[in-house]
């Protein structure tokens, strides 16, 4: 936690240079092919590839870069606090389907971190922003629509916000600035005076991280600090790639509900449809079923093997600890359970066609055996 001397220094703590990163994710459709979106957008300037510079990025790999796209500045409505604000507009499209809106949001030089709670606060909920980043997304949809697998704007949503910092207004150590009493309030956009309780506090604080004494990320469910003297953006970047994985994982394991909502209602249907010995009501369904899997197994893949961690480096621990911090493993497990159930449902109705196939073989047999019998007496 530090010496008290250093505790002491933390009281008015002030941000010297640093920026709100407001990031909004959407789903826009099962698939991006990168390299033609890229294509369309040939007449906009700074679009490129994402990279990893930082040391250690060897660590952590992308299948396929996501595609950074300049949107320029945008005017930013906070109701709550009644003003407007003037920010840089990005987006970053994902092979998997996901678009990121990132709203870059400048902090006033020395402000402290008691007085950015309540624009935190605005911005980690802001239903204003929301729209606002909705809009974006659906225009830029509009533009790349060629380089989209079924395009549409799903109406879940995913935030996250980052206070990243390149400098304070004083030297403070990583391990003494864990202990700054606003940093937790300041994560979870707790603007009351009162204190946190020091559960709720450990809680927040539970996922930091530092490489050098002067750096650190600290990692909460929807919102982040880090504080980077180098500039660097990796570290929002591996952010952002957890953040759209998550949100992938809930559209699918919405959508899975949704299909095994379909299954269902369509298996009633086929149940009550008139059949023969000879055709099954449940050929199509099966079809169907197969078809649905194989296609919802390709995408939950898809959004698995969007990043590799390949070492133990600290952008690789930093992705870990923001996978488990996002419960991105609970998602994925509800997400496999229900392509199992899927597969099992499938599997059901295979067993269903075979029993119906060997009724009919066995019947053909009967028939046959029959027929040579009558054919023996009439000759």
């Amino acid at each position: 936690m530090g010496t008290p001397n250093e505790l002491g220094a933390l009281h008015g703590l002030a941000i010297k240079r640093g920026r709100l990163l407001a990031y909004r994710l959407f789903d826009i459709g099962v698939e991006v092919d990168l390299e033609a979106a890229e294509e369309l957008l040939a007449h906009q300037p700074g679009k490129a590839r994402a990279q990893l510079r930082r040391e250690g990025g060897a660590a952590v790999s992308f299948s396929s870069p996501p595609l950074e796209v300049p949107l320029g500045k945008r005017s930013l409505n906070l109701s709550k606090l009644g003003r407007t604000m003037e920010v840089d507009a990005i987006a970053h499209l994902y092979d998997h389907g996901a678009a990121a809106i990132l709203f870059e949001l400048p902090i006033e030089p020395l402000t402290t971190l008691a007085d950015l709670v309540p624009l935190c606060d605005e911005v980690y909920d802001s239903a204003d922003l929301d729209l606002v980043a909705r809009a974006e997304a659906q225009a830029l949809l509009k533009v790349v629509e060629g380089a989209v697998k079924e395009g549409n704007v799903w109406q879940g949503i995913e935030t996250f916000t980052i206070v990243y910092v390149e400098e304070l207004d004083r030297p403070v150590s990583a391990q003494t600035l864990r202990g700054a009493p606003d940093l937790a309030r300041l994560l979870v956009g707790e603007s009351s005076k009162k204190a946190l309780a020091q559960e709720q506090r450990e809680d927040v604080l539970r996922h930091a991280l530092s490489y050098f004494d002067d750096d650190l990320v600290v990692i909460d469910w929807n919102s982040a600090f880090v504080l980077e003297p180098s500039g660097s953006r990796d570290i929002p970047m591996l952010l952002e790639v957890a953040n759209a994985q998550l949100l992938e994982l809930r559209y699918y394991d919405d959508l899975m509900d949704r299909e095994l909502g379909l299954i269902y209602d369509r298996f009633e249907a086929v149940r009550e449809q008139w059949s023969t010995v000879l055709r099954s009501p449940y050929d199509e369904l099966a079809r169907e079923v197969l078809k649905r899997w194989i296609g919802l197994t390709e995408f939950t893949e898809r959004v698995d093997n969007a990043v590799k961690v390949v070492g133990d480096f600290y952008l690789a621990r930093v992705y870990r600890a923001a996978v488990t911090r996002f419960q991105i493993p609970a998602w994925q497990r509800s997400v496999d359970q229900k392509l199992a159930l899927i597969a099992q449902v499938y599997g059901l109705l295979k067993d269903e066609l075979h029993s119906r196939r060997s009724l009919i073989l066995e019947m053909i047999v009967v028939f046959l055996i029959a027929f040579e019998i009558v054919m023996a007496f009439l000759h």
